[in-house]
């Protein structure tokens, strides 16, 4: 596969002679002018919605002053709106009002076909599994009051324990696609529809949950309508935003560098309901072995006060070490992160680089700043955290790094899973038959 498909055709701005250059530079001028009325109108009628303006009135302004919308044209707007100041709690509460306005003319524009292992694809083929486990979902709802209760309720729990499949498309939108966007300043996406991945997350394991304690078809009734369908319309609804808004303006805003990277580092996250394309797995394995990998002086050796150790040396051992590790450095961006075979929280080269504020989910992000201004105002440091994560016992420190004079240097962050450890009785001084 050639690797110029990752990138979209441009058109060439210029024509032949002077004449068409300025002609072309006119033209120029006055779409951008366009552009700029346009969006003035759409911003105008964003703000009057969130002040109230009605769903009917707001989608008659748009259609009779704007008529049309691109989906960049849409994550730029919910973007410059967070720019000049709106809470993105308040964008995520309207955006699926947004959609709904400019629904009609989303579905007219022209969908981009994409090769077979370029990743946005690979997100689409995901995406219609997750409409045919909806899909199924519904039917089987529907079934309530011509089939037995015992099978409508084991038939609802199956296709729910599928549908956490969810979780590994969103993670790999997360984690890759979202830090590509925010280093092309385009925070919208990952401020908004990850408050939303989450709504969407908090729903299903509620609609799980609560399936348990059901016990009649009257009880399935009400759990439909509070608990089944307001799951339903939001992951439907988050397929419609990743396919109209948000693969459009990536693939406008990523060029072909971003996409091979983001194809590579998606193997560590992994697909969900899709075969990967043998296509992409041969893709992967050419693009390793031409392109050249950033590489460090392997035989030279760091010298500090306790001794020396060669960087080829330094690299194994903190792979290591029965914990992760990661350092933020004092301007809060993610520097590094150890890389051992057990990591207890997904970690992908993408976050590399990235503002740590974005590294977690909106409704996280004041707790992440307290810490970080305790550590840099040297009220604290140090802060430990242990939760349940998936039936292990997880270990969270962070610690404020400073250099000898105590000028805040970074915070490092310490996981470990110490469901072992908490186990252990007694002592063990000497090495036994399970040795």
């Amino acid at each position: 596969m050639a690797y110029n498909q990752f990138v979209r055709p441009r058109k060439s701005l210029f024509g032949e002679g002077q004449e068409s250059v300025f002609t072309t530079r006119r033209s120029n001028m006055a779409d951008m002018l366009k552009r700029e009325a346009k969006k003035a109108i759409l911003k105008d009628i964003i703000l009057k919605l969130h002040e109230g303006l009605s769903v009917t009135e707001a989608k008659q302004r748009f259609e009779q002053e704007a008529g049309n919308i691109s989906s960049s044209e849409i994550a730029e707007l919910e973007q410059s709106l967070i720019d000049e100041g709106l809470s993105t709690e308040e964008i995520k509460k309207f955006c699926n009002v947004h959609a709904l306005i400019f629904q009609s003319a989303l579905e007219k524009e022209a969908v981009k076909e994409t090769s077979p292992a370029h990743p946005v694809y690979l997100f689409k083929l995901e995406n219609r599994e997750i409409e045919k486990l909806v899909d199924a979902l519904k039917k089987t709802a529907e079934k309530k009051d011509s089939s037995g209760f015992p099978r409508v309720k084991a038939q609802l729990k199956e296709v729910l324990l599928k549908l956490r499949g969810v979780e590994t498309h969103y993670e790999r939108k997360e984690q890759l696609l979202f830090p590509f966007l925010e280093k092309k300043g385009f925070m919208g996406p990952s401020k908004v529809m990850w408050g939303k991945d989450n709504e969407i997350r908090g729903l299903l394991k509620a609609a799980s949950a609560e399936l348990d304690g059901i016990k009649g078809h009257d009880e399935l009734s009400a759990y439909l309508e509070k608990r089944l369908n307001p799951f339903i319309d939001e992951v439907l609804g988050m397929v419609f935003k990743e396919e109209n808004i948000l693969f459009p303006a990536s693939l406008e805003k990523l060029d072909a560098g971003d996409w091979v990277e983001i194809l590579r580092e998606s193997d560590g996250i992994g697909y969900v309901f899709i075969e990967k394309p043998a296509e992409t797995t041969e893709l992967i394995r050419h693009l390793e072995s031409t392109l050249l990998e950033e590489t460090l002086i392997r035989d030279e050796a760091i010298n500090m006060p306790t001794g020396s150790i060669k960087l080829a040396e330094l690299l194994p051992i903190l792979n290591t070490l029965p914990l992760d590790v990661t350092f933020i450095d004092k301007d809060d961006t993610l520097r590094y992160f150890s890389d051992s075979k057990e990591r207890i929280f997904l970690r992908t080269k993408a976050v590399l680089g990235r503002k740590v504020q974005n590294c977690h989910p909106p409704q996280s992000v004041e707790k992440v700043e307290k810490i970080l201004s305790a550590f840099k105002q040297g009220k604290r440091d140090s802060y430990e955290f242990w939760i349940t994560f998936h039936d292990r016992l997880i270990y969270i420190r962070y610690f404020a790094v400073r250099d000898s004079q105590g000028n805040y240097l970074g915070t490092l962050e310490v996981t470990q899973d110490i469901t072992g450890i908490k186990q252990l009785e007694g002592e063990r001084r000497l090495l036994d038959e399970r040795d």
